[in-house]
């Protein structure tokens, strides 16, 4: 009988969700379960680390690594995983753009344990000398990176997570002939805005609104109506899931191509519906202090235009 080429999927900084969307097969798991052999993967199987090891190198066919670098934990896995998977595939907005949880790179490692710990006055240590032995903990990375930063990366899908027919699409594409190394697979060519059925009037807006403080039309154009939508910034693919019930695009797919950085898209997008009033009316003093308090109604710049890219933006992470 012949052996079934060996299926692993890894979660590195992330919340799980990349697994609920393979689970999310459904019945299509038992066409996965046909095709391949799942041997490791820590939240769904019963596999350890060291059964890995027991595996030659690139005695994996693929392997689905999802999350981000935060800890050296993190980065020792990518590199081993690589080294055992003939294909690897950043699966899923951490895994691609760094996701949410890059915006720690907003700020310093040596911040982020001053602020949690400040008032237990014990900071997590390495290496821990109790009675009993030492006990570890992974280091902690001054700044969270993409998979990309690490390892060398054959395929990304990204999305938060994921859609499953995504990563059916993405299976199906590697399976029947690989797509050329570095490809974006299951996502469309375009935009999100391109996938929604909203209607767009390109009119001025004059305020801008959080999704709490009105009930928006159920077809007009979301950020018609003075709501951040990231659709135009961000790469199709999802069939633009959230603008359907009334949510705005908050941008998981990362740009699409020929954007580098969606918050400097939404920047120049933004200013080009601004709607001071007459500028005539205006000297340019009062234009910019009017455009500031426009502005200053979205309260949360980074975490609304970066909340899934920021390690792959021009930004990146905080700097000196």
């Amino acid at each position: 009988m012949t052996e079934k080429p060996k299926l692993a999927m890894y979660w590195a900084a992330a919340c799980g969700g990349c697994e609920i969307s393979l689970v999310n097969l459904h019945e299509k798991l038992l066409e996965i379960d046909g095709l391949f052999d799942f041997v490791f993967c820590p939240c769904l199987l019963d596999t350890k680390k060291q059964e890995l090891l027991q595996i030659p190198d690139d005695g994996l066919a693929l392997t689905l690594f999802n999350g981000a670098i935060r800890t050296d934990e993190n980065e020792e896995m990518a590199h081993l995983l690589r080294r055992k998977s003939r294909i690897l595939v950043a699966y899923g907005a951490c895994a691609v753009h760094g996701g949410i949880p890059a915006l720690s790179n907003l700020h310093t490692r040596g911040e982020h344990f001053r602020d949690i710990y400040s008032n237990s006055g014990v900071v997590p240590q390495t290496v821990t000398v109790v009675p009993e032995g030492e006990l570890e903990l992974p280091a902690f990375h001054d700044f969270v990176k993409r998979l990309d930063e690490v390892v060398e990366v054959d395929y990304f899908v990204p999305g938060c997570p994921p859609e499953s027919d995504q990563l059916w699409e993405a299976v199906q594409a590697i399976l029947n002939g690989p797509p050329p190394r570095g490809a974006v697979l299951g996502v469309a060519p375009s935009t999100v805005c391109d996938q929604c059925s909203r209607t767009r009037e390109r009119k001025q807006i004059a305020a801008f609104h959080r999704t709490y403080e009105i009930v928006p039309n159920e077809t007009q154009c979301l950020f018609d109506q003075g709501i951040v939508c990231m659709g135009v910034a961000t790469r199709g693919g999802c069939g633009a899931l959230c603008p359907q019930v009334n949510m705005p695009c908050s941008g998981c797919y990362g740009a699409p191509d020929g954007v580098r950085d969606p918050g400097g898209k939404m920047v120049s997008v933004l200013g080009s519906v601004f709607a001071p009033g007459p500028f005539r009316n205006f000297t340019e003093a009062q234009l910019a202090e009017r455009a500031a308090a426009v502005f200053s109604s979205i309260p949360d710049l980074a975490g609304t235009f970066y909340r899934y890219t920021l390690a792959s933006s021009a930004l990146g992470r905080k700097r000196a």
